[in-house]
């Protein structure tokens, strides 16, 4: 099976999509650290967070010993409208480059929300309609998320309230507009619609927003409205559950023609795609079963695993959501306005967080002129437009072909495309313009933000 000729794209059959999500904590030595009451400082127990999310999804964040989790057949019944979603093999990249590397990616973009997080979106819809719930309220970076949970809303009924970065509102209207079409309704944040937008726009006047701020108003606007509960795109090891469904069908795939990566590549921001993606390659590697180098790459002008503090800290701006344990720039940063929305977060999820401070992940940071450099090398090859979040791993996947091809080593790469880039054309358009600068934080800028840190009691 080994030397079978390897097709373009490896498809599997809906018998092969997978019937559990697979909970990568229960196989760590060192567990994730709990999330913490802002209020006692205390972890954060089932009633301590049920006015904020779902009941199932409090059961699921709280749980890291349960190695996996039955998929609902109303949610796998979903799933198979788009997935499994292809394997594809890079051969005309790998042309390109000539390079003795073999480069797979999973394409998560073949659905209308045009990214993985439909994934985890209809799985917390699906959860919230059980409950009987009116309806959710989330936030969006560059839009892909909101777009997720819109359209997962509309299929189960509910309610979505959108808050929607600044920066990304006003460069991406069409991305806005379909979340709008699936009956979303869509607001830039930071707002004056909640005590908490209201804040942070008098304390940073002028602000292209963050996803901090956006998760602020967003648990303002739940918690304040009878029948609704808030629900994250990344970040929470929930959401990392229901992303596992990327991982397994990329081990089943490459599986069956007796493949095995060397190097697995994800883009991180706050680390639902990376996390899915590496989960039951890191079971291997956790068990002494296999051995893989898993790589996070972040960009510059937000590293919080390449230059930010290990440490427990808000998940938002505002501070009204549970500390977490995590890399962290300081809940104060805000990123520069640049084009990988979905990756402006200060924080990274505290599974990702743990693995790379006990060495078992790698983390990255790479400019964004070096980023659209390689998705449009990948868009003229792959015929693929990627989303900029998921060209920051098309790059780093290209450097390690590239050193492949100065060695002569051939390693086997896979890499997630999280998405398409149609809906970021206003940021085509600056690169092609020769417009895109690249912005990096300063010592002095993340000091500022790591000064804001929580000091805990002892």
């Amino acid at each position: 099976m080994a030397n079978k000729e390897i097709p373009y794209k490896i498809y599997l059959s809906e018998d092969e999509l997978p019937r559990q999500w697979y909970n990568l904590r229960a196989d760590m030595k060192n567990k994730p650290a709990p999330l913490l009451n802002p209020a006692t400082f205390q972890p954060m127990t089932f009633e301590d967070l049920r006015p904020v999310f779902c009941d199932e999804l409090v059961r699921q964040e709280l749980d890291d010993t349960t190695p996996c989790f039955d998929i609902p057949e109303e949610i796998r019944n979903f799933y198979k409208m788009y997935r499994p979603s292809p394997l594809v093999r890079a051969y005309c990249l790998e042309k390109k480059l000539g390079t003795p590397a073999k480069i797979y990616y999973k394409f998560e973009g073949n659905n209308t929300s045009g990214s993985h997080k439909l994934n985890s979106a209809v799985a917390q819809a699906y959860y919230a309609k059980q409950q009987g719930l009116k309806g959710v309220t989330t936030e969006t970076g560059a839009g892909q998320w909101g777009t997720a949970l819109s359209m997962a809303c509309a299929y189960f009924g509910l309610d979505c309230k959108v808050y929607m970065v600044k920066v990304s509102y006003e460069q991406k209207p069409f991305r806005r507009e379909v979340m709008r079409t699936y009956g979303a309704s869509v607001t830039p944040s930071p707002s004056t619609e909640t005590a908490v937008g209201r804040r942070i726009l008098e304390q940073f006047p002028g602000t292209s927003g963050s996803l901090g701020c956006a998760i602020s108003e967003a648990v303002e606007a739940a918690t304040t409205h009878e029948g609704y509960r808030y629900v994250l795109g990344s970040v929470l090891s929930q959401v990392m559950l229901h992303q596992s469904v990327i991982g397994l069908e990329s081990k089943t795939a490459m599986d069956k023609y007796g493949v095995k990566p060397d190097i697995i590549i994800g883009c991180a921001g706050g680390g639902s795609n990376l996390g899915g993606l590496i989960a039951p390659f890191m079971r291997e590697k956790l068990r002494g079963e296999a051995d893989y180098q898993f790589i996070a790459v972040e960009p510059a002008s937000c590293p919080s695993l390449t230059r930010g503090k290990f440490a427990y800290d808000y998940c938002d701006t505002g501070m009204v959501t549970p500390l977490a344990k995590m890399y962290t720039l300081g809940s104060g940063f805000i990123p520069s306005a640049n084009h990988a929305g979905g990756l402006r977060y200060h924080g990274m999820s505290s599974i990702l967080s743990q693995l790379h401070a006990d060495g078992l992940l790698e983390a990255r940071s790479v400019e964004q002129t070096k980023v659209f450099e390689a998705a449009e090398m990948f868009a003229r090859v792959e015929g693929i437009l990627p989303a900029p979040e998921s060209s920051h791993a098309i790059r780093v996947a290209i450097d390690e072909a590239l050193k492949c091809k100065e060695t002569g080593e051939e390693k086997t790469i896979l890499f997630g495309l999280t998405g398409t880039g149609y809906f970021d054309l206003y940021a085509y358009e600056k690169f092609n313009n020769g417009n895109m600068t690249d912005y990096i934080p300063t010592d002095e800028d993340i000091q500022k933000g790591l000064a804001g840190l929580p000091v805990l009691p002892e």
